[in-house]
């Protein structure tokens, strides 16, 4: 069985109103995207659409944590991330995207794939600065042989020259 069949949603037969749907993310997820930048992570993803006569409403909730590398030291480490995000789905003569938050689809539709929006909330929802967090007393988790490997290099190059250079350019007031 196709794993991302899943994420197929049968909107065809669902009355007017409140439907909810949970989704468990997990490695296998995001390896059926060839260019993910995420490898592994476990992600809680509800989705509750309202269906109304003429579209669908998606808002989704994701929580989770990813394994990303540190910005900082490069040792990976799973962060923690969560949002909202929504989707509305209109019908149509045919497919397109009218913004990045509204999805024409043609009128005799009855299902929706949202795996590769959930694919893009996620990537969407992670900060782009990612470093280790801090202790409760304030100490960086990043690797400490890194972190003084960077300090001592810091400390030894003293300023960069090419500041003063451009100190020179600034005008005089």
């Amino acid at each position: 069985m196709d794993y991302l069949k899943q994420f197929v949603i049968p909107f065809g037969g669902l009355k007017p109103g409140t439907h909810q749907y949970s989704f468990e993310i997990d490695d296998l997820f995001f390896e059926k995207f060839e260019h993910s930048e995420i490898k592994k992570g476990k992600v809680t993803v509800e989705i509750t659409i309202e269906r109304e006569e003429k579209m669908l409403i998606l808002n989704f909730n994701i929580n989770g944590k990813v394994e990303v590398p540190c910005d900082r030291c490069y040792e990976t480490f799973l962060l923690p991330f969560g949002g909202r995000e929504r989707l509305i789905v209109k019908f149509g003569e045919s497919f397109h995207e009218e913004d990045e938050e509204v999805l024409i689809i043609p009128t005799g539709e009855t299902q929706i794939d949202v795996s590769p929006f959930i694919y893009e909330f996620v990537h969407l929802l992670i900060p782009v600065r990612r470093v280790h967090p801090e202790d409760e007393n304030g100490i960086s988790l990043c690797d400490p042989d890194i972190i003084k490997r960077i300090d001592e290099r810091e400390e030894s190059s003293g300023p960069d020259p090419r500041w003063e250079v451009l100190k020179k350019l600034k005008p005089k007031n």
